[in-house]
């Protein structure tokens, strides 16, 4: 049975656990669980992270841990019992680890390794703190470390700041606002200085400590390296001051033996000092630490000579020196030691040894040597701060090592009480002796002994330095051969106190002589008492003592006899009358100086001092004495102070009358000077002494009458020095007074009490006499009262002993209240008195209840005084936040209504006042303080304050205006976010109280201002402050961590819902002025709807319907509504809000309620168009947001442009839109399609003068600026985009505005920009784009996109497979379908993404451009591929049975026609299929397009090399040749006369006769191009390529032999190609009308037709020429199919595979094919064996497999090859042959092409016009151009035969009448006649064209007599395009044009007066339907292009650089003028 758990409440997971069990709870290691019940070793329960999941869990998987149960039962909850800071960080560990993770994803890999290592610390941290074994003070410092981590953790990962007291997490319930905010500021301070790596405790709460830190070094010596001195050592160290030149610490002392180590063996590793007390002053000094080397051995080194082994003298050695300043900054940054290695220099002049440490720090080289080596003394040094006993408790394994102390010579800056030290520090200065009739001067050593008064030498109380013990005798070191030596030696002597009255020291010198005995001779001595006779020790100063001299035999034992004489010259002096006839001549001309300096705590030099203490002795000078006091020294002072004071008041007590005021003085100086920092710590001892020692009972009247006797005097006095001193004093005299009372009631048993009383009450009112004085006049006085004010305070306790609190409480307030008000004081004081209330606030009185209720008034006077004067703020609110402090502590304990009632009243007004003057500064610190206050003051208001505030407004105005402050300074909270981002539980509590105020203040304002009385400003005010706060950051949940949310729901619950519970209900209220609010909140209400918070959307969107209702009322619509909303919604939803799920439940909600209305169509159609425009929004949002690509982003763009357009009507969104888009094109470079997008808002301009406000970028101008500016930036971008044809429209509108403005200089640069559009037109190389149909499939593509197929240009170069790969990154998850069907339903309407893509062939509309025969491919390659809306694409299939024999037969073509909602280019590069049209072409129209494409061609091809427009290689028509002859002759056009012209096939399809025939024209077509192209080959033909010609001319005999019984007559026609030698001569071709029925024949040339002939012709007939053929086919570039059917199908042409044989190139050929061509065709052969199988490919079925013909695969397979090679573009290369610029052609129908069909004719590279494709003559009907041919003679000689060019006349113009002369056959070769070789191409006319000729024309014999213009209309007389030149660079050129005579009509267009002639074709207006769309840039910034641009493909020939130069300069012109 599961039961519930008493004690196992709370654990911890220790083993993973799945929940593989049924109710399984799974478990992660170290989470934690609440259990609930248990069973059988099984628990049941939930974890911490997902609460609302209960399951059950192994017992023994779970580590349990104590916890208190709170409402035990169904719904407790369970606290665990450790340490609040574990439990932090146990949580706060959790929460980093996720982040933690994140942080290496997004590649911040530093602060990934910095978090690692604090995490790492954490953890052991908290071990250590579980472990329990940690003393208190480690405990604090454990928590101390934890907790800055965790703030430094939580500041660099941004998570929110942790507010805490004393290390642990404070509750915001159980503190003020203010302290909170305070709590914040203090932590934030720590992080920062956790940040910044200085790890110090801050005293954080409590009277901040005013006493300076000490520092201290800590010094070890390792050892002495370079120690070659053989002998022992001791090393002193001390700290040196090179300012001061004085050394400012003891000496530490190390004795050395010779090898180096320490001379005791305990000392090993011991060798250490502190040197200690050092203040923030003595670092900031220049210090040095100094070491002196003094070897112990023989007077000379390296002399054994001097001096007998046994006798060792002390004899300097030298000495090394650090630098403290340089390693400062070292060794505070890290907290262990740190090495340094001191050189030991040695001095070169044993004379200057004691400058020798100055001159090393001087570098003073000449005077020291320095070591040969870098050793020396290997010291390690750390810098510890803190007292004394701090530093003991940090460092306790330092003082293990037996430190040294060495402390500071004089006292440091802070004595401390208990400090008890006496030692005198005695230098020997220097000494000056006689020779003594000496050759050389001696060797003195001075020996030092300390003797007691009865002549008995103390022990141990020398001490050379710390580090060794003591010692009863001192030898000095000896200076050889030096009669006057400096030593400058410090010695230490620490003479007990009770031995220093009568001890002296006594000197003796002793010469050291190096003779062979080596006897130390005593030739004098000199001697110092330490005690003068009145008592004062020796002063500190240099004293210089007497030598006597004496000798060995002289005796010491009677010192009586020598302590008798002088000692030194002031002692001579004193003692005029000394007997000569002593024992001890004084050495007159010898003398010997020391310094003395003592540190003593019990002996004084200051006699005034000893005076005092001894008054009774002097009683006399008692008057003399008192008044020196203030001389003595402040520490001889406090050394005293107890002595002192006993006598002060024992004086008192002796004639109180005569000292009382004196006593007074005295007392108060030496309490004032307690108040000096360096004394400050000796206040506990004064304390100490009032509590313990005091004993002056009667003192306190005597101190009561000096003080008031000083206050009542303040008024007259002009020097108040001594008042203010005594002022200053005020806290200890009324301890005094207090403890005397005390004492004195103790003694008496409380007699006297109310003369107590009464002179308390007069001395408060003698107070409030010097407070109430106008000091404005009197500077002294002001300082009076300032002092007053500051020290009156610190007396409350002390009257709290003697007094009630309401009494002490009523003296505060009287005197309080007795400060002049704030007008009549200065500044200043205003502050001091400030400081004063501050203080009494702060003080233990204030705590009281009772007293607060009587000081609070007072207080609240004076703070509202400076609020209300905006003075002194910063105090102000210091103040305020104690009182509420305060008063939240005692609102926790009791009650305080009533105070929080009186500040209510005082303040709330003034407090909003305050805050409104601040926040318009944006004083950021002075705001967070008060608003913290004012926060407080509203959190401790109850309903009856609410209510007593809103019942005292006295009228509806005053209401006003306190809501609309209160208002206003809420929003301004929430606008202005005074607190910082971090600082959550601040600001969720802040949220917490502004929503409980609203609740109460909503009811007033409902109440007050609805009905009659309604306020707009206030309700504005009101909803304008809901809508702010439930839009806060920091209470969107959503974004928030699941652990935070909880716990933000736990505590406030989701307070936007509560917001909107109220702003809803207000709203209702209304009522009909609903109305006024429409439509000025719709915006902020649906910010308020688009908060990811379901409940508050459902409270919040039906207010919407409210909305339109009142306005369908008002108005009889809702334009409003819709229009704000609409607005609205745009900017809303691009910051980032709403989303799917609001969308639903917007249109859900609003129809939900629409539904009920009368006007709900319009209501209903709204809704929709608004969740339209949500979708397309969010859609839109979605791309820009994300990494999306440029594509989906214009794509996006152009959708909600257009929706804004076409549904919604919303012009100045749609023009935004425009901008957007302009950008994203300009951004991508897509030029033009910018330029087609700017054009949409040019188009809404008209050329007006009417004014237009500024917009977006553009300054408000003119309707007519705007639109130039327009026009002109656009003119930039399709220049930019090479789309010249495009510009030239808008360049002659701009014109016609010119010149009807007469703006000639405009005009002029237009016209000139035109022009140099024209040149680049002709002159500048552009690419065709290839065209890719796209379907997206799937509901998982944007809504823009779902299910929809589009049409896209490509970008130049970018052929299938590369636009496949760019669209399949776009949309990574998609998936590329691979056939070209049409998808089912299962794939549109899954949840996933499908591709489809294809290439697609544009059908141009413009046919007649390119049907025209002198218009140069540069011109027509535009018109092929712009202005496109209908694509093609060809998919071949087999219907009925297939025959095997002859595929041809049943080879159909499905054709697909997809037509586009606007045309290419446009506002973007892709457009939607609005069309597709299915047709199916039958295998005979194939075979005729196949055939007629073939031909054009070839014409095309063979005119360019008749016009020499392409030179030098002829590798491009050979090829050509070549495959259509060789297809012909071993398949080719045969497998199609098998097919159709077969008599069954006739009989079967009765109905394509007319076909028949026309493919029966065709082929003879092809057959005399075919004569012709030979004959033009035999000309330039290479003498080594001779063999292939003579290959293809037998192979076209056999291929016209095979067409010869099928078509009779054709060997009639066609030219004699018997061989080369035959000479030739021309036929003339007649013309004959044409007959009605061939007019069908048109047809051909019909746009249909005539797309495959212009763009992609391919070829039917040629041969897949082996496998060295394929070579060929390498010439031109490879690539996949040019149609997705290509690529997924694989379509074979079977006619060409069946039919094509195999021959052999010649190797000229192959060779000329480049290596990357090559490279290409293998990867085309891979892409081939990579692509998918697809049940609609031909497979074996289909194409049942043919056995290996000769070795070659199979034709099918062969055919399949030659479509995946395919045709390829020209490289645009200068530097390649023509050949190797093959361009070629996308197959328009599967063709019977083989691998060589490739030469195209847009090979134009030096064209000047290119021939449009023949048609046989016949007549046409009015307003077709007719063709006319003329033929002519030309000889052997000549050029090869010339395809005559066509003219184009209008129909009105009668035909020529065709030539007389009828076809002969003519093989034979005498006067054959070649009928093909006078026509381009077009000579395949039968007989039957010509039996209809009715009239012979005029014969022409000779080519002479048909000057050019015989064959050209009028209007083309001259050369159609001169090269006219604007630039005035050409001078030349300009001179020459002008020479040339011409007729008026050919100038160019534009220049001359139109006549009445029609005018030239213009390129068509490209811009007549667009689509909506975007635009971009700023102002009109055109910059160059000059980037390189790549080559483009279907190129013409290389971009001449002047035009471009040209066009800019005129463009800048045009700039600059604009």
């Amino acid at each position: 049975m599961w039961s519930p758990t008493e004690e196992e409440k709370y654990g911890v997971v220790i083993c993973s656990f799945r929940g593989a069990v049924p109710q399984g709870l799974v478990l992660e290691l170290g989470e934690t669980v609440q259990i609930l019940e248990k069973c059988e070793g099984w628990y049941r329960g939930v974890s911490i992270k997902k609460p609302n999941v209960k399951g059950i869990f192994p017992a023994n998987y779970i580590h349990l841990k104590k916890a208190i149960v709170s409402n035990r039962g169904q719904y407790e909850t369970v606290v665990p019992l450790e340490d609040s800071v574990v439990t932090e960080v146990t949580a706060t560990l959790q929460e980093w680890a996720v982040l933690w993770k994140q942080l290496y994803v997004k590649h911040k890999v530093d602060l990934f390794y910095k978090l690692r290592h604090v995490m790492n610390e954490l953890i052991d941290l908290r071990r250590q703190l579980l472990s329990g074994h940690l003393t208190q003070d480690q405990v604090r410092e454990v928590k101390r470390h934890l907790t800055v981590r965790l703030d430094w953790g939580n500041e660099h990962l941004g998570l929110d700041l942790v507010p805490r007291k004393d290390f642990e997490v404070v509750d915001s319930d159980q503190i003020s606002v203010s302290d909170l905010y305070k709590m914040h500021l203090s932590s934030r301070h720590s992080v920062q200085q956790s940040t910044s790596q200085v790890d110090t405790i801050r005293q954080r709460h409590g009277e901040a400590c005013r006493m300076p830190v000490p520092h201290h070094f800590f010094l070890s010596l390792k050892s002495f390296t370079y120690n070659t001195i053989g002998e022992d050592t001791d090393v002193f160290f001390s700290l040196y001051d090179v300012r001061e030149g004085k050394q400012i610490s003891e000496r530490f002392m190390v004795r050395l033996n010779k090898n180096g180590g320490p001379r005791n063996p305990e000392k090993i590793d011991r060798m250490c000092a502190l040197f200690t007390d050092l203040s923030s002053k003595d670092m900031k000094r220049d210090l040095y630490i100094v070491a002196h080397v003094i070897r112990i051995g023989r007077m000379l080194l390296n002399d054994s000579k001097k001096g007998p082994p046994h006798l060792h003298y002390r004899r300097p050695y030298g000495c090394a020196v650090l630098s403290i300043m340089d390693v400062l900054q070292s060794i505070s940054e890290i907290k262990e030691e740190k090495d340094f290695v001191l050189k030991v220099y040695t001095c070169n002049n044993e004379n200057e040894w004691c400058q020798i440490h100055e001159n090393i720090i001087r570098k003073s080289s000449t005077k020291y040597t320095a070591p040969s080596s870098n050793y020396g003394l290997i010291i390690s040094l750390q810098l510890l701060r803190g007292d004394m006993e701090q530093v003991r408790r940090e460092n306790p394994m330092i003082f293990n090592r037996g430190v040294s102390v060495t402390r500071k010579l004089g006292f440091p800056d802070v004595i401390m009480p208990g400090d008890i030290r006496n030692d005198l520090y005695l230098t020997l200065e220097k000494g000056d002796f006689e020779r003594g009739g000496k050759s050389v001067q001696k060797n003195i050593e001075v020996t030092m002994y300390v003797l007691y008064a009865d002549g008995e030498i103390l022990k141990d109380c020398i001490s050379l330095g710390s580090g060794e013990p003591s010692r009863s005798a001192y030898h000095s070191f000896v200076l050889y051969h030096n009669n006057s030596p400096r030593w400058g030696e410090i010695i230490k002597l620490p003479i007990p106190i009770d031995r220093f009255r009568g001890s002296h020291l006594r000197f003796e010198f002793r010469h050291c002589s190096t003779k062979d005995k080596g006897e130390k001779k005593l030739f004098g001595f000199a001697f110092t008492p330490l005690m003068r006779d009145d008592g004062t020790t020796l002063s500190d100063d240099i004293h210089e003592l007497y030598v006597y001299k004496c000798d060995e035999n002289s005796t010491f034992n009677n010192h009586a006899l020598y302590l008798g004489l002088p000692c030194c010259k002031e002692d001579y002096n004193g003692c005029p009358n000394i007997p000569s006839s002593l024992i001890f001549q004084r050495s007159t001309k010898e003398t010997f100086s020391v310094s003395t300096q003592l540190s003593s705590t019990k002996l004084t030099q200051n006699v005034d001092l000893l005076a005092l203490l001894k008054w009774k002795a002097y009683p006399d000078r008692v008057m003399d004495i008192l008044g020196r006091l203030r001389h003595v020294s402040g520490e001889e002072i406090v050394k005293f102070l107890q002595d002192i004071l006993d006598t002060l008041f024992v004086v008192l007590d002796d004639n109180t009358e005569k000292y009382g005021l004196l006593v007074f003085q005295s007392l108060v100086f030496i309490i004032n000077l307690l108040r000096d920092s360096k004394y400050f710590h000796f206040r506990p001892v004064m304390d100490t002494y009032i509590q313990k020692h005091f004993a002056g009972a009667l003192a306190y009247k005597e101190l009561i009458r000096c003080l008031k006797w000083y206050m009542d005097r303040s008024a007259e006095l002009v020097r108040q020095d001594h008042i203010q001193e005594a002022m200053r004093a005020l806290e200890y005299l009324f301890k005094f007074i207090v403890q005397s009372r005390i004492l004195y009631s103790r003694a008496t048993c409380g007699m006297e009490e109310e003369q107590f009383r009464s002179s308390i009450q007069e001395l408060f009112q003698s107070i409030r006499f010097v407070l109430s004085l106008d000091s404005r006049s009197s500077e002294t006085l002001i300082f009076t009262q300032a002092a007053l004010l500051n020290s009156f305070p610190a007396i409350f306790d002390e009257l709290l002993q003697m007094f009630t609190v309401q009494e002490v409480a009523e003296f505060v307030r009287g005197t309080l209240g007795s400060m002049p008000s704030t007008v009549h004081i200065g500044q200043s004081m205003d502050v001091v008195k400030l400081q004063s209330i501050a203080r009494t606030v702060d003080s233990r009185l204030f705590s009281f209840s009772e007293s607060r209720r009587i000081l609070l008034p007072v207080v609240l006077h004076h703070i509202h005084l400076h609020l209300r004067q905006q003075k002194e703020l910063l105090i102000c609110s210091g103040i305020l936040s104690s009182i509420f402090s305060i008063i939240k502590t005692s609102s926790l304990e009791g009650d305080v209504v009533e105070e929080v009632e009186m500040m209510v009243e005082s303040l709330l007004d003034v407090l909003l006042q305050t805050l409104l003057t601040i926040m318009s500064k944006s004083q950021s610190q002075e705001a967070g303080e008060y608003v913290s206050c004012l926060l407080s003051l509203l959190r401790q208001m109850s309903d009856t304050h609410f209510q007593h505030l809103l019942d005292n407004f006295q009228s509806k105005d005053e209401l006003k205006e306190f809501l609309l402050k209160i208002f206003c300074v809420f929003r301004n909270l929430m606008k202005m976010s005074v607190f910082p981002r971090d600082w959550m539980v601040m600001r969720l509590l802040t949220s917490n109280i502004i929503v409980t105020t609203v609740q109460y203040l909503s009811s007033a304002l409902h109440k007050n201002f609805t009905e009659t009385d309604f306020d707009f400003k206030v309700w504005n005010s009101y909803f304008s402050l809901a809508v702010l706060f439930i839009n806060q950051p920091s209470l969107q949940l959503e974004n928030a961590t699941p652990a935070k949310r909880k716990k933000i729901q736990d505590k406030y619950g989701d307070m936007r819902v509560m917001m909107a519970y109220e702003l809803f209900s207000m709203w209702q209220n209304l009522g009909e002025h609903k109305i006024h609010f429409i439509p000025g909140m719709i915006g902020p209400f649906l910010g308020v709807t688009l908060v990811p918070q379901p409940e508050v959307r459902n409270i919040m969107i039906p207010i919407f319907h409210d909305m339109m209702d009142w306005e369908q009322r008002k108005n009889g619509n809702f334009k409003q509504v819709e229009a704000e909303l609409i607005d609205k919604l745009d900017s809303l939803v691009s910051e980032g809000k709403g989303d799917e799920n609001y969308r639903e439940l917007f249109s859900l909600l609003l129809l939900e309620k629409i539904e009920q209305e009368t006007w709900r169509e319009t209501g209903i159609s709204f809704v929709t168009s608004v969740t339209r425009l949500m979708e397309r929004l969010l859609d839109y949002r979605d791309c820009m947001k994300g990494d999306e690509t440029e594509n989906k982003k214009i794509g996006c763009t152009v959708n909600l442009m257009n929706f804004y357009k076409s549904e919604i009507n919303k012009e100045e969104m749609y023009i935004r839109y425009i901008h957007k888009l302009c950008d994203m094109h300009l951004q991508a470079e897509n030029y033009t399609e910018a330029a087609f997008t700017l054009l949409l808002y040019c188009e809404l301009l008209q050329w007006e003068d009417r004014p237009l406000r500024e917009f977006l970028h553009y300054p408000s101008q003119s309707e007519w600026q705007r639109k130039e500016g327009l026009c002109r930036k656009i003119i930039h971008y399709f220049n930019k985009g090479k789309s010249w044809e495009f510009g030239i429209p808008l360049c002659r509108e701009l014109a016609i505005q010119y010149e009807s403005l007469y703006d000639y200089q405009s005009l002029s640069w237009i016209r000139k920009m035109e022009a140099t559009y024209y040149d680049n037109i002709m002159e500048q190389q552009r690419l065709e784009p290839e065209f890719f149909r796209v379907g997206f499939y799937g509901r998982k593509f944007p809504f823009f996109l779902r299910n929809k197929e589009y049409v896209c240009r490509g970008h130049d170069y970018e052929r299938l497979e590369a636009f496949q790969q760019r669209m399949l990154s776009e949309f990574p998850q998609a998936i590329a379908m691979q056939h070209p069907n049409h998808p089912d339903d299962s794939i549109l309407q899954c949840d996933a993404q499908y591709l489809q893509i294809y290439a697609v062939t544009p059908i141009p509309d413009n046919i007649d451009v390119l049907q025209m025969d002198r218009v140069p491919d540069r011109i027509k390659s535009f018109y092929r591929v712009n202005n496109i809306r209908k694509f093609r694409y060809d998919r071949p299939f087999h219907k009925g049975p297939k025959d095997k024999e002859n595929e041809f037969k049943s080879l159909w073509i499905e054709r697909t026609t997809l037509t586009l909602t606007h045309s290419l280019p446009g506002i973007s590069r892709w457009f939607e299929v609005e069309r597709r049209e299915l047709v199916e072409v039958s295998p005979l129209e194939n075979a005729i397009q196949v055939v007629e494409n073939k031909n054009q061609e070839l014409r095309t091809l063979i005119s360019q090399y008749q016009h020499k427009q392409m030179h030098g290689n002829i590798n491009l028509l050979s090829m050509c040749l070549n495959g259509v002859i060789d297809a012909a002759v071993n398949g080719g056009i045969a497998r199609y006369q098998e097919a159709f012209f077969d008599k069954d096939y006739i009989t079967k399809h009765p109905g394509d006769a007319e076909k028949i025939t026309q493919l029966k024209e065709l082929m003879q077509e092809q057959v005399h191009v075919l004569g012709v192209g030979l004959a033009v080959h035999e000309k330039f033909v290479h003498p080594e390529m001779r063999p292939l010609h003579k290959k293809l001319i037998d192979q076209f005999q056999m291929m016209r032999s095979s067409l010869y019984h099928e078509l009779p007559g054709l060997d009639k026609l066609s030219p004699a190609c018997s061989g080369s030698s035959t000479p030739r001569s021309n036929v003339l071709v007649s013309h004959g009308p044409m007959s009605p029925e061939s007019i069908k024949l048109v047809h051909r040339h019909s746009p249909l037709n005539l797309l495959g002939s212009v763009r992609h012709s391919s070829s039917s007939l040629s041969s897949h020429t082996s496998s060295e053929t394929g070579n060929l086919v390498i010439l031109t570039d490879s690539s996949m199919g040019e149609t997705a059917e290509d690529m997924y199908h694989m379509q074979a042409s079977p006619s060409t595979s069946s039919l094509s044989s195999t021959h052999s190139a010649p190797s000229q050929m192959i060779n000329s094919a480049p290596s990357s061509a090559r490279d290409k065709y293998r990867h085309s052969r891979e892409m081939m064996m990579l692509l998918p199988a697809h049940r609609d490919r031909p497979s074996s079925a289909m194409y049942p497999a043919a056995i290996m013909e000769n070795g070659q695969p199979p034709n099918f397979q062969r055919a399949l090859m030659q479509q995946m090679i395919g045709p390829c573009k020209p490289c645009s290369d200068p530097n390649l042959s023509v050949a190797e610029k093959a361009v070629p052609a996308a197959p328009s129908s599967w063709s019977l092409d083989s691998g060589t069909r490739e030469a195209l004719p847009f090979l134009s590279a030096h064209v000047g016009s290119i021939l449009a494709p023949p048609v046989p003559p016949r007549s046409l009907p009015h307003g077709h151009y007719s063709l006319h041919f003329d033929a002519f003679h030309h000889q052997l000689s000549d050029a090869p035969p010339a395809l005559p060019a066509r003219t184009l006349r209008k129909s009105p113009l009668h035909p020529i009448p065709a030539s007389p002369t009828s076809p002969q056959s003519g093989l034979d070769g005498s006067n054959s006649t070649l009928s093909g070789s006078a026509s381009s191409g077009v000579s395949s006319l039968s007989e039957s064209n010509f039996g209809h000729s009715s009239e012979p024309p005029p014969r022409t014999d000779t080519m002479d007599s048909v000057p050019s213009q015989a064959w050209n209309t009028d209007e083309d007389l001259e050369t159609p395009y001169l090269p006219v030149r604007y630039s005035l660079s050409e001078p030349d050129v300009l001179e020459s044009l002008k020479s040339q005579p011409c007729r008026s009509h050919s100038a160019p267009s534009g220049v001359i007066p139109q006549d009445t002639m029609d005018p030239p074709a213009l390129p068509p207006k490209p811009y007549h339907s667009r689509l909506p769309n975007l635009e971009n840039e700023e102002g009109m910034i055109i910059e160059d292009d000059d980037k390189h641009r790549p080559l483009h493909r279907k190129a013409s020939q290389p971009v001449s650089g002047g035009k471009e130069e040209q066009a800019r300069v005129a463009w800048e012109h045009g700039i600059s003028e604009q």
